[in-house]
């Protein structure tokens, strides 16, 4: 039985019971607006993610990092773009063992009609009413609570601005030519560690 001492007070009890319903009902909310473009809310983060990177392509784990994915989760996401010819995935150049996953350009097409889409359902659901400090702010609390769930920094979105990037991920490639780059916070596998299969790469 808690103490009075350790018992959560009523606020954080509000504050934290109002984070769990945000994480359940945005991403449903999202995939419901993005049906029409016959995307999930995540496969658009992918495609975004592809887009953003250097030549449309990324290495798996450095995908999975991007959108705050499993490697599991990623790989079976990517399998079905595949299959809706939007992505397509092709061996890493710069480690045989790993492999990329590559924006085709029906993927781009999808990306582009989408995102206005997907902009104005963000806007109407979460950023609308909002102030730039307010924006700022959320983005401020969300990164500390991050911080905690993810304190090896794994994920892209709480890694520090500036770290270098592994060679292995093509958005950096003028790193590929430095031999002392060998993993990144950006990459949750070091080189070692990466698997053959690329179901799980």
């Amino acid at each position: 039985m808690t103490t009075t001492d350790t018992a959560l007070r009523h606020r954080e009890r509000v504050a934290v019971a109002r984070l769990h319903a945000l994480l359940e009902l945005l991403p449903t909310a999202l995939d419901k607006r993005l049906a029409d473009a016959h995307l999930t809310a995540f496969e658009f983060t992918l495609l975004e993610a592809l887009r953003e990177a250097d030549g449309d392509r990324l290495r798996l784990s450095a995908l999975a990092s991007r959108t705050n994915a499993t490697l599991p989760r990623l790989s079976r996401v990517v399998t079905g773009l595949e299959r809706k010819g939007l992505v397509t995935r092709t061996p890493c150049p710069e480690d045989g063992r790993a492999f990329n996953a590559v924006l085709t350009d029906a993927g781009r097409e999808a990306f582009e009609a989408t995102r206005p889409l997907h902009a104005d359902a963000v806007r109407e659901m979460v950023l609308d009413g909002m102030t730039e400090d307010e924006v700022d702010t959320l983005a401020d609390l969300a990164l500390k609570i991050l911080g905690r769930l993810d304190p090896d920094r794994r994920l892209a979105v709480t890694a520090s601005l500036g770290d270098a990037a592994c060679a292995a991920d093509p958005a950096a490639a003028e790193c590929a030519a430095d031999p002392a780059v060998a993993e990144c916070d950006a990459d949750p596998l070091p080189a070692d560690d990466c698997p053959a299969d690329p179901a799980q790469a």
